[in-house]
């Protein structure tokens, strides 16, 4: 069955940054397969901007090449390529600066009711001065949104920057934080999983589910983000957006309805109820890690501290915690969360692991009972798997098996996966927030992580030492062993 593609109202999309490596690699392959696929229709257009002295032809060549690497020949057609070329241009604006505006806004459609998005694909710092720009030359009407992408804000205090530079020019109905893992085909299922299902929703809270674990692995290094990355580390790169959003849309509350701010609403209530973790606990609750050098399947591969060119570095490519949320329904379910760069393999997954049968009616031959488990495959192959214990097939007595029910998206429903940004910007357009963060969710996720920063600063250790190609520290197997756990391994 193929979905129905609805087309969205015409807009002009002006993409801050349009020449760099997020447009080039996600925003213009994503707007392309929209176009494609005739969601993308009437006057709609998408206006590059960025300091560079470049021609609309320079740009829609720049475009095509994006294209064509980034997008599989059996998904274009030169016809296709050719009419999204036709939507796409080029200005030279300098978007702290006075240069540019005047002929930006010449360029721009006069009519109000005409959807107008801003996409802010620079660095956070500059999110304040161009949207000041933005406000002063006029270009804000009743239709206008902002996109803003991570990171915002290094902890509570700058968050507040960043977010009040924006707040200033644009109302917060206006606003989307863009987390594109929000946008994945498997994270909204899990919306579908628990609240379209009879089977599911009675079972989700402390007396069936044993505990939780959400991983984001990644068997790549900072790939030329290391400026970047060493200021940050794994805890505020994917914990306190990526990791935290997923952890939200599993221990939420049921809401009103599939409205934006129902819907927020919930999350915000669950990251209010995350357990303090601080000095007195943070030994017991976190494990932090930097790789060093080992191999992975490209071969021999240097340690983080080279690669970036800093020996003294402390900062974390593997962090792993163990977080707890104090209600009635997740009292005693430990929720265990880890990342990291240079792991054994690429994987983001939620695991769902429910209590043990209270008593087993097999004889010791029919083989061990393995609990049940919900597996949420985020990538690389998208897909739902219920692990269940059946009898083995065949005569000889009764003898057990646990095995899982596949759905593999692919699979289920074939064809080509749409890529999460696709689905975000196409959000954007219609004016639907559900999947982006609200400023107090912001706000909320780092009043968890800042104490959780402070006291390893406070504490001085280094990150503990793991080889590139595994799973991380030692410690971190042991965080969750202590428990009686082990962290889930594809059978």
């Amino acid at each position: 069955m193929t979905a129905q593609t609805i087309p969205v109202d015409p807009f002009e999309l002006i993409v801050f940054g349009g020449t760099g490596d997020l447009a080039y690699r996600k925003l213009l392959p994503a707007l392309f397969q929209r176009d494609r696929a005739g969601q993308i229709v009437g006057p709609s257009r998408i206006l590059a901007v960025s300091r560079r002295d470049m021609t609309d032809e320079a740009f829609k060549a720049a475009t095509r090449e994006a294209i064509e690497r980034f997008v599989a020949p059996e998904d274009r057609t030169e016809e296709e390529v050719a009419r999204f070329l036709g939507r796409v241009a080029y200005a030279p604006v300098d978007g702290t600066g006075e240069a540019g505006w005047a002929d930006l806004k010449a360029r721009l459609n006069g009519d109000s009711d005409l959807v107008r998005a801003f996409y802010l694909a620079v660095n956070p710092d500059l999110f304040g001065p161009i949207c000041r720009n933005i406000g002063k030359a006029g270009l804000i009407h009743g239709n206008t949104r902002a996109v803003i992408e991570k990171p915002i804000g290094k902890d509570f205090d700058t968050a507040q920057v960043v977010n009040g530079a924006v707040g200033a020019v644009f109302d917060e109905h206006q606003i989307f934080r863009i987390d594109h893992y929000l946008g994945k085909e498997t994270v909204q299922n899990l919306m579908a999983l628990r609240f379209a299902n009879a089977l599911f929703e009675p079972l989700w809270n402390a007396a069936h589910i044993d505990h939780v674990q959400i991983t984001v692995a990644e068997s790549i290094g900072v790939e030329g983000r290391g400026g970047y990355y060493d200021t940050a580390g794994a805890l505020r790169d994917m914990v306190q957006n990526h990791i935290l959003q997923l952890l939200c849309l599993v221990a939420m509350e049921p809401p009103m309805s599939m409205d934006a701010d129902a819907v927020r609403d919930e999350k915000l209530k669950v990251l209010k109820a995350l357990e303090p973790i601080d000095g007195s606990n943070v030994d017991r609750m976190t494990v932090r890690g930097q790789y060093g050098a080992g191999a992975s399947a490209g071969g021999a591969v240097p340690s983080y501290a080279e690669e970036i060119g800093s020996e003294g570095s402390s900062t974390e490519t593997f962090v792993a915690v163990k977080a707890e949320i104090a209600n009635w329904r997740w009292s005693g379910v430990p929720f265990y969360l880890r990342t990291g760069k240079r792991l054994a393999e690429r994987v983001s997954e939620i695991v769902v692991a429910f209590r043990p049968i209270p008593h087993s009616i097999f004889e010791g031959g029919a083989g061990g009972i393995v609990a049940n488990r919900l597996v949420i495959r985020l990538q690389p192959d998208e897909g739902v798997k219920l692990w269940l214990m059946i009898k083995d097939p065949g005569p000889g007595g009764m003898r057990l098996r646990h095995v899982p029910l596949d759905m593999s998206f692919a699979q289920a429903f074939g064809g080509r996966n749409p890529d999460a940004y696709e689905r975000l910007l196409m959000d954007v357009i219609r004016g639907n927030p559900t999947l982006f963060m609200r400023r107090d969710e912001v706000d909320a996720a780092w009043h968890w992580v800042d104490p959780i920063l402070a006291a390893w600063r406070a504490a001085g250790d280094r990150p503990k030492a793991y080889t590139a190609g595994t799973w991380g520290p030692s410690a971190s197997v042991a965080l969750i062993e202590r428990d009686g756990r082990t962290w889930h391994e594809e059978a």
